[in-house]
C-alpha cells in the first residue's frame, strides 16, 4: 500500500472540501495545498513535539512549491487552547502582511487544529486554512467538520465557530511516532463512530484491536477512512449542528465536564470521552434502550483498548453537575444527551445535568 493516497469528500456545496489519505503524504503537502488555491503565503500553526517531527519536512515541502512560508509554535497541550494563544497567532501573521488569500495550516492534534481554525476564521474576517492531523484523535474527527474554538475556564470550547477548512491531509505515518496513551485515546473516537454508526466498524475493533494499536497501516487506512465518512456524512446533514450532528456528541457530555472538572491536565479528551461513552451507555440500558450485552461489548471493547471506564474517584456528584451546567449545549437547563439504542443506532433525550448525575448514581 505504499503511497497510496484514498481520497473522500465533504459534500457541502461552495465549501465542499476533499480529505486525502494515505502514506507519505506529509512530503506532498506544497503539492496537495496547491490544488486548493491558497495564495502564497502559508502559516503553519503547530507545537513543540510535532515541530520537532515533521516541522522541516512540511516547510521544505511548502517551499518547493512556491509558497511563503511563516511558522507559530505554540505551547502544547488543553490548557494553553485560549485567547492568549490566538493572539499569538494573529500577531504572526499580521507581522508577515497575510492578506485574504493566505492560508493557515493546523499541523498537530486536536488543540492546534482547533486554535487555528478560529484564527483562520476570524483573521481579516475570514481566511483559507488547511488542516494536517497528526493524531489518531484529530484524523478521525476534530479536522473534519469545521468545528473551531478555544476553552474558557468555565467550560471547554466555550468560544468558537464553525469554520470549513479547505483541505485535510492525512498521513497515517505520523502515528508511529505518536505515544501510546495518545493513541489509545484517539480510539476513543473511533469506537463512538462504531457505537452510533456502524455495527461493523464496531466489530471490525472488537476483532482486529491489537494489529490497530499495532499500527498496521491497510488496516489504519481503513479505519479512519471509515470514520471520516460517517463524520462527513453527519456533517453533510447538519452543518452546524442544528439537530442531527448533535449524534457525535455521545460520551462527550459527561466527558467535556470531567475534563473541565480535571483541569484539562488530567484526562485526555479520548480518554475523558471513554468514561462519558460508559456513562451514557449505561444510562442508555437503564431507560431501557441498550440491552446488556451491547452494554457489556461497550463497556468490554473500551476496557480492551486500554481505556477508562469509571468517574475519577476526586470527581464529586455535585461537581459533575456543575460541569454539565456550563455545557454550551445546554439549553433552558436540559441537555440534549445522546443515548444508543443498542450498537449502530441512537436516540435523543433532553435531560437537566442533575437529572444524568441521578441516573448515573442509581
Amino acid at each position: 500500500m505504499a503511497n497510496i493516497m484514498r481520497t473522500l469528500t465533504v459534500n457541502l456545496g461552495a465549501r465542499s472540501y476533499p480529505i486525502h489519505l494515505g502514506e507519505a503524504l506529509l512530503p506532498r503537502a506544497g503539492d496537495l495545498i496547491k490544488q486548493v488555491g491558497c495564495g502564497e503565503k502559508v502559516g503553519i500553526v503547530t507545537n513543540p513535539k510535532v515541530a520537532e517531527l515533521y516541522l522541516a519536512t512540511v516547510e521544505a515541502s511548502l517551499r518547493r512549491s512556491g509558497f511563503h512560508v511563516a511558522t507559530v509554535v505554540l505551547p502544547e497541550g488543553e490548557a494553553h487552547k485560549n485567547l492568549d494563544s490566538l493572539a499569538t497567532i494573529y500577531d504572526r501573521l499580521i507581522a508577515e502582511r497575510f492578506d485574504r488569500s493566505s492560508c493557515i495550516m493546523a499541523l498537530g492534534g486536536g488543540v492546534i487544529g482547533d486554535m487555528a481554525g478560529f484564527a483562520a476564521a476570524t483573521f481579516l474576517r475570514g481566511i483559507p486554512y488547511v488542516q494536517v492531523p497528526t493524531t489518531l484523535l484529530a484524523q478521525v474527527d476534530s479536522s473534519v467538520g469545521g468545528k473551531t474554538g478555544v476553552n474558557h475556564r468555565e467550560g471547554k470550547n466555550l468560544i468558537g465557530v464553525f469554520y470549513q477548512p479547505r483541505l485535510v491531509i492525512i498521513d497515517v505515518d505520523a502515528l508511529s511516532t505518536l505515544p501510546t496513551r495518545e493513541l489509545v485515546a484517539g480510539l476513543a473516537e473511533v469506537i463512538k463512530y462504531g457505537v452510533i454508526a456502524d455495527p461493523k466498524l464496531f466489530g471490525l475493533l472488537e476483532e482486529r484491536l491489537d494489529r490497530v494499536l499495532a499500527l498496521d497501516r491497510e488496516l489504519l487506512v481503513e479505519v479512519i477512512a471509515a470514520s471520516c465518512a460517517i463524520k462527513a456524512t453527519v456533517v453533510e446533514q447538519d452543518e452546524r449542528e442544528q439537530d442531527y450532528r448533535s449524534v457525535l456528541n455521545f460520551g462527550h457530555t459527561v466527558g467535556h465536564a470531567l475534563e473541565a472538572l480535571t483541569g484539562y491536565t488530567e484526562l485526555l479528551h479520548g480518554e475523558a470521552v471513554a468514561i462519558g461513552m460508559v456513562q451514557a451507555a449505561t444510562i442508555s440500558a437503564r431507560q431501557g434502550l441498550c440491552d446488556e450485552k451491547s452494554l457489556s461489548r461497550i463497556s468490554g471493547l473500551i476496557e480492551k483498548a486500554g481505556l477508562p471506564t469509571k468517574v475519577p474517584s476526586n470527581v464529586g456528584l455535585k461537581e459533575l453537575v456543575w460541569g454539565m451546567e456550563v455545557d454550551k449545549k445546554s439549553i433552558g437547563g436540559k441537555i440534549k444527551f445522546v443515548l444508543c439504542r443498542g450498537i449502530g443506532a441512537t436516540e435523543f433525550q433532553r435531560f437537566s445535568a442533575a437529572e444524568i448525575v441521578a441516573q448515573l448514581a442509581a
